[in-house]
């Protein structure tokens, strides 16, 4: 989907927002002190998403033209390194596409940029064949990892999810580190809960690769 087709859902929201609380339950009911009060709320370009990048060390996402910072603690950080590593292992012997960790933005719409926790990109979707050079690319990854932290709400993530879906991402993970358990999406409904006793698999995005969330799981416990 190109950012002309964005829906029009998330094309009216920064016309129809008028106060802080409309733009916080709008973003799905996070704290205000995530939101950025520079650019203005409802007022931010990708040109100041980038720049955010250059000058600040913690990340931030295009939400409606809202800074929007993404928080991520080592716990979730550890887990998505993990990801990273495994898929990582797999595309070299499977080379399907490229990943990327959680701080590659990728625009999705014309004012909606997010950093998946994980996130892969078949090659087929790249621009000719190449790894894009921009440093937000309007790109739509296949399949994408959100591993949850204190601070997400079930608004914030269900917002996600409909936002990747719509793009065309085909699958999302949505991990829980404290439940130890894995949200698997095929679309912005469609869940079947996986626990620490199940292996799961890429499915048609990622053919034969596995994920046992047992050793996942017990990465959170491991001693030196």
């Amino acid at each position: 989907m190109s950012t002309a087709e964005i829906p029009k859902r998330f094309a009216m929201n920064a016309a129809v927002t008028v106060s802080l609380e409309d733009r916080l339950a709008d973003l799905g009911g996070i704290a205000p002190s995530r939101v950025r009060a520079f650019p203005a709320p409802g007022s931010a370009t990708l040109a100041d998403l980038i720049e955010s990048q250059r000058t600040d060390d913690r990340l931030c996402e295009l939400v409606d033209g809202t800074l929007v910072e993404k928080p991520m603690g080592w716990q979730e950080s550890l887990l998505a390194m993990v990801l990273v590593g495994s898929l990582g292992g797999f595309l070299e012997s499977h080379p399907l596409g490229v990943i990327t960790g959680p701080d590659g933005v990728t625009r999705l719409f014309e004012k909606i940029a997010r950093a998946a926790d994980v996130a892969f990109f078949c090659w087929e979707r790249m621009p000719d064949g190449k790894l894009p050079t921009h440093p937000v690319p309007e790109l739509v990854p296949d399949f994408v990892v959100e591993v949850l932290s204190i601070s997400n709400t079930r608004g914030e993530m269900a917002r996600k999810r409909r936002e990747y879906f719509q793009a065309g991402v085909r699958l999302v993970w949505m991990v829980d580190p404290q439940a130890r358990t894995v949200a698997v999406y095929t679309d912005p409904e469609s869940v079947s809960i996986a626990t620490e006793e199940d292996t799961i698999d890429g499915r048609e995005v990622l053919p034969g690769w596995t994920v046992d969330l047992g050793r996942l799981f017990a990465k959170l416990d491991g001693r030196g």
